[in-house]
Formats: C-alpha cells, structure tokens, sequence
C-alpha cells in the first residue's frame, strides 16, 4: 500500500468525524448522552427511559422510498408510509426512524460490499471482496474499509450492509465476488480488516450473510444440510473469527433454512451459538426479505426486521405488538432487542457522530481502489518471461483484444454493484435493472498507451475469431480480455466463459506465441486453453481504477503479489457439485452439503484431485526463498515463526502461508488446514521474519455431544509454503490432548 493514501485518508476521516461533546445540562437530564461512560452503561441508562413503543420503533425497518411509497399506510397502522419516504434518502437500502426526545439518531443503511452502492449516487468501488482477499493482507481490506466508511459518512450513511464472509463452497455462486474465500481463516481476516475500517468511521458495519448462504439459485427455498460439527469448522468458524476480529455492530442472517429452520429464525445458530457460545453483543437484523413469521423469528434470534416491504408482512410492526400484549414474545426479549441495537450503535458511535453529508475526495479514494487492486491482482503463469512488457524494451506492437478492454473493467451484479464515477462504461448490457451489468470506467488499454507510449497499440472487441487471430498475427505481443459476469440472484451457469471467449483465446493463441490473457471473473473459471499461452493474469473485478492497476502489472511498475483465495479446478468432474441444485421458484428443497468442512482446497487435497490453480498460488517478477521455520507451544499456544528472502534482483512481495497436516487420529475432514500467513514486502537481498500464533480452534475438531472444541494429541506437521501446492519447509511438533470451549478463548 501507499504511504500517502493511507495518510490521505486518514486526515480525511479525521476531518468528517469530528463532533462536540454533549453539553453538562443534556448529560444531566440524558445521562446517557455522556461518552465518558462506558457503552453498557450508557445502553441501560437509555433503555429504561424508554417507552415501549420506542423501543418497538427499532425493531422494524423500511425499505427506501421507491419500495414503500407502493405501500398503502394502512399496513401499519399509526404510520404513515409516505412520510417515512421522505426521509428515506432515495436509492438506498433502508431506514429505521430515530427517537428525537431520546437523542437517537435515525438508521441510514447502505448496500456496501465493496462500496456505496445506490444508482442516484456516482461512488468509488474498491475491487470485488474476492479480489482484495487475494491480496493476502488485512491492511489492504482494512484501507478499503476505511474508504467505504467515510464515503458512506459523507453521503448521510451510518449503517453499512458490508462483511461478506460466506465460504465459496459452491464455486457457482453468482456471489462468490462479495465474499472473501474458501477457507474460514483467510476469509475472516480479510472480512474483518474491511469491518474495522468501515466502523472506523464511527458508523456500522454488518457481517454477512449468516449463514452457509453458498447459492443463489432458490435462496429463499433451500435448506442447507450440515451436521453441527462440520458447520462450526468451517463457514460457521469464519464468522466466529471475523467476529472476534472485528466486533461488527450487527450480523445480518440470510435467506436460507439451516437443517430445514429459517436462518432468521434459527434458535440454534442466532442464541446458543452466535450470541450464548460467542458472547455477541451486537444485533441480527434480517436480510431483506428474509422474514417469515413475527413470534419464531422474535423470539429465534432476530433483533430487527429489515426493509419492509420486501417481506409480505410487517412482522415486527404491528404484528410484534400484539406479540408482546400476548405473552407470546416475552417483553424481556423486546428489551434485548432494544439493549443490542442501542449498545451497537452507542459502540460504533452512531449516537455521538451524527453523519452529515459533505464533499468526497474521488480522485484520492480512486488511488486507495488503485492501490487495493495492485496488491490483489494474481499472476498465474508467466512463461518464457513473457511479462513484464517493460518500458525499456517494449513490443513495437501489442494487439489488445476483447472484453472492452479499450473502455472499461467489468464488475459484479446485484446489490454490491456501486455506480461508477462517470457512469457505466457500457451501458445497455445484462438482463437489466438492478442486474444491468456495470462496466467501471477504466480502461486496460489507455492505461497501457500511458505506461508504454513508444508501442503502436490496437484494438480488436473479440467477437471473431478470423478477426481476432488477424489482429493478434500483426502484434509481437497479444493480450486477450475475457470476462465471466456473475451477479446476486443468479448462480453461474457453467465455470466455462460466455460465448466464444474460448475459441478466440486458442485462435489466438496459434496466430502469436506471446498471448497473454487477462481474466475479469467473479471467481474460478475453466481454462481449456491453459497450456497454449505464455501468461495467465487473474484480475477478478479490479474496481475503479483496476484498467490502471492491470497496466501497472502487465508493465513491471508494480510487482505482482496476489495469491488465489480459492482453487480453480482443472474441469467441473473435481467438484463437490458440478451443478447447482434447485430451482429459483417453486417448491422448498435440499442441498446436502456431503462435503462437510472440506471446502475448496481441503476437497481437492482430500480427493487426491490435481487442480489447474491452487489455493494459495501466485507468481511474482522476483523470486523468494522461505525458510527457518520453527513452530513451538507454550501454555497452550503454537507459534508458527519463519522467515522469507528475496533472491531476485527486483522488490516484491511474499505471502508465507503457514499450513498443518493432522494424525490420522485427529479426524480432520481433510488432512490439512491453512493456520497462518504472513506478507512481507522485501528489496532484493533483503530478508524478513514473521510469526504467526495459531488459533487452537484451527487444530481442532468440535464435540457436538459437549459443546468442546477437541485437539487430539500427537504428531503434527507445519508445513511453510508459497502456496498450498508448493511447499517449502516442513517441521514437526507433539501436541498435547485439550477441551475447551470457544468461551474459554475469550477468557
């Protein structure tokens, strides 16, 4: 990352946070209202000056004002519809009224995977959530965050539907860009450092979508079938983690049934584990349209019923009243619902920074999405040196071919789509709506004419093959743009691209031997023209400056460092599931996930399966030895420590990845897991050191008859590598038999 980005952004945040303190006479008679108290405190002291209509009053909320201004206000009686709707800012995702006697400020809510999203407002996008987790560094995601949270201040935003950390289990998901992996370590490190820098801004951030929402395909219809144990080693424990590591103000549960109950309702997972066994103070609130009843979901877990009126029925309005007057909700769980939501927001500092819309700095937000994606674009192959083209003996001609690679980058569909600065690129593209594919206004092509000025560039749009091939045999170096665009509500149909992306690729490919292909994808995709190219570049959806980062890495500026977040399998026979199960409409059904915690790599290595990029793999300019590895326990603690050299003659970057192979006795679901990792930024000769501390839980199998996490006793192996199929060090520690529960940890 940049120095002065961070430091930009920083002074940037400063600036639009600040606020006065309350006065002594509002502290006097609103003792809560006093930020020198502590957030329980000031939490309780609220709560009971409340009434209980007020408290109601934040359990429901609205959708913006283009859904409820369809709704007739006799659906809630004593509310009147249309003037909620004018105070809902338009286009975004929801509101809750506040309580002006009381000092509570209302709820702004934003989409916000990977930036502000609403179509009336043009705002920076950083690169998909996928991307930035191939980055391998927290504080990447972590700067992100911070970008998003004070975009999101300055447009009157104070909660953020971010924090998509679902597992790519099923590597069809149309949503697999939102999120951040296939495994629950990476995918809560990177999840949580975008939570931190969101609520850095003193607003809040969401955790999504809890939980093993892995499909889009029948969403509201599926239930996903998974034993205890397995779902707690795995997508439940990237939650637990990124929980740990972030403290998000709320967690939104999803669509889907678990084990056949409602996530929004689900007794098991919303109050004996997430919030009795993980200790989470924060609050559930409901995806939107993911509630099903008033008295299960109430008294199941969830705490706030969202953007009505995509649910049918007002739940938690009227409903929940009548609820409470019954006995059927019991008004002490009212007051839990209160006491979360007021915690989080006295917290995260909702109520004592109240947003106000102000001026936004883009052209420096536009270098934290540069920077992000520099540090997350993946370089798969690169034969015979076929990258980077440098300056300094750059082709005389470069065919630039397909995906619009002349106007613009893709990004992903549905609710994490943010307008771009300028507008779309391409416009009039995908099934329309709020699924009209959006093109970032940044061009791979002109940021290349810039970087290497001495070359002829030209431009084929890759829709012929004859075409294509020609233009490529009239170039000393031919780069070849595909795209796979996926979206919220739709699962990939296929790992294959669309159309003839294929085809133009092999025809290529024959006319030049220096063909270099630049993948923009919403995850893995199938390559069956691997082996005819000299260089493979995985761009994911690189954002709003991603055509310049893509530049600045085929060119040598920048020195590649991402590291695939997920496998990418050599044909769909590798999967779990080859096909997606289910149907968007019509009766409920069941996707068993047989798998259990063998997700993604643990899968393939389970299986034996040889994939074509794996986990964890990632090329660089410059080369590195990895080495001293040491792992040791003390006080039932393991620490992984190693050490990384650049050998090559140019700086860059390694991501020390820290994996542990299991005895046969300790009934892993597969025989490894990813423990640690560490990314250093070294000068040539230069060597650097990390340490890692391994979570136990990540040496752990869970006790479903005791509520334990269990570490088997015995031989284990660290294995150090550069990615999970390349393995550098290995050494070999005993570790004693141990219970514990995730409760102790906090201890």
């Amino acid at each position: 990352m940049k120095t002065l980005n961070a430091s930009l952004l920083v002074t940037a945040v400063a600036m639009a946070i600040c606020a006065s303190a309350p006065t002594a006479h509002a502290a006097s008679t609103q003792p809560w209202t006093d930020s020198n108290k502590a957030s329980v405190q000031r939490t309780e002291l609220l709560l009971k000056a409340m009434t209980l209509e007020e408290k109601l009053l934040l359990l429901f909320g609205y959708a913006s004002g283009d859904q409820l201004a369809q709704v007739d206000s006799t659906i809630i009686p004593g509310v009147n519809a249309k003037e909620v709707a004018a105070k809902v800012i338009p286009g975004s995702a929801g509101y809750i009224p506040g309580i002006p006697r009381l000092g509570i400020p209302a709820q702004y809510q934003a989409d916000a995977s990977i930036g502000v999203r609403n179509p009336y407002l043009e705002r920076t996008s950083l690169p998909s959530s996928l991307a930035t987790a191939a980055s391998w560094d927290p504080r990447v995601t972590e700067a992100g965050g911070k970008m998003i949270g004070l975009e999101a201040r300055l447009s009157g935003f104070n909660v953020m539907l971010a924090g998509g950390i679902n597992l790519a289990r099923e590597p069809l998901n149309g949503r697999n860009f939102e999120y951040t992996g296939e495994d629950p370590l990476l995918a809560a490190e990177m999840g949580a450092g975008l939570i931190r820098g969101v609520q850095s801004n003193n607003i809040i951030s969401t955790v999504k979508h809890y939980l093993i929402n892995a499909q889009e395909t029948g969403r509201t219809l599926v239930s996903a079938q998974i034993s205890e144990p397995a779902l707690r080693m795995s997508d439940a424990l990237a939650f637990e983690l990124a929980i740990e590591k972030s403290s998000p103000g709320s967690v939104m549960c999803s669509y889907n049934r678990i084990n056949d109950v409602y996530a929004c309702q689900n007794d098991k997972w919303q109050n004996q584990v997430l919030k009795r066994d993980w200790g989470y103070k924060g609050y559930v609130m409901s995806d939107w349209g993911a509630v099903h009843s008033t008295v299960q979901d109430a008294n199941g877990g969830l705490d706030q019923q969202s953007g009505f009126p995509f649910d049918k029925v007002p739940y938690f309005a009227k409903p929940l009243r009548d609820a409470v007057d019954d006995g059927s909700v019991p008004l002490a769980r009212i007051d839990d619902m209160a006491r979360r939501i007021l915690w989080a927001m006295f917290d995260k500092g909702v109520v004592d920074h109240p947003v106000k819309t102000g001026p936004i700095d883009y052209a420096a937000h536009a270098q934290v999405s540069q920077a992000a994606a520099e540090q997350s674009l993946v370089l798969l192959k690169n034969d015979a040196g076929v990258l980077p083209l440098s300056p300094t003996a750059a082709p005389k001609r470069v065919a630039i071919i397909g995906s619009y690679a002349d106007k613009a980058v893709l990004a992903g569909g549905g609710s994490a789509v943010v307008t771009p600065i300028g507008g779309n690129a391409v416009p009039g593209l995908g099934p329309g709506g709020w699924l009209t594919q959006v093109w970032q206004p940044s061009s791979p092509m002109k940021a290349l004419q810039k970087q290497l000025p001495a070359t002829q560039f030209a431009f084929d749009a890759g829709t012929h093959v004859d075409a294509a091939a020609k233009a490529a045999a009239a170039a000393d170096v031919a780069i070849v743009f595909v795209h796979q665009w996926t979206a919220e509500s739709l699962d990939a149909p296929s790992l294959s691209l669309d159309g003839n992306q294929d085809a133009i690729v092999s025809a290529v490919a024959k006319a030049n031997p220096n063909t270099v292909v630049v993948v923009e994808s919403g995850g893995a995709v199938l390559m069956p023209w691997h082996k005819d190219v000299k260089g493979i570049l995985a761009a994911f959806y690189p954002g709003a400056a991603g055509g310049e980062a893509i530049a600045r890495l085929l060119t040598g500026a920048v020195n590649p460092s991402g590291r695939l977040p997920l496998t990418f399998p050599a044909s769909t026979d590798q999967l779990v599931r080859p096909k997606i199960g289910g149907k968007s409409e019509g009766p409920l059904f069941t996707v068993r996930y047989t798998e259990g915690a063998a997700v993604g790599y643990k899968w393939f290595d389970l299986h034996g399966h040889k994939p074509l990029y794996a986990f964890g793999h990632g090329l660089s300019y410059t080369s590195f030895e990895l080495g001293g590895l040491q792992a040791s326990q003390a006080k039932a603690q393991m620490t992984v420590k190693f050490s990384v050299k650049n050998t090559g003659h140019r700086e860059g970057a390694s991501v020390g990845q820290v994996y542990i192979r299991a005895p046969q006795s300790a009934r892993w679901e597969a025989p490894r897991r990813l423990v640690g990792f560490g990314k250093l930024a070294l000068k040539p000769g230069q060597t650097g050191t990390s340490a890692v501390n391994v979570d136990p839980r990540l040496l752990a199998t869970f006790d479903e008859s005791t509520g334990e996490w269990v570490i088997a006793p015995g031989m284990y192996e660290v294995q150090l590598g550069a990615g999970s199929d390349d393995i550098r060090a290995t050494a070999k520690l005993a570790l004693v038999g141990r219970r514990f529960t995730s409760a102790q940890l906090r201890r």
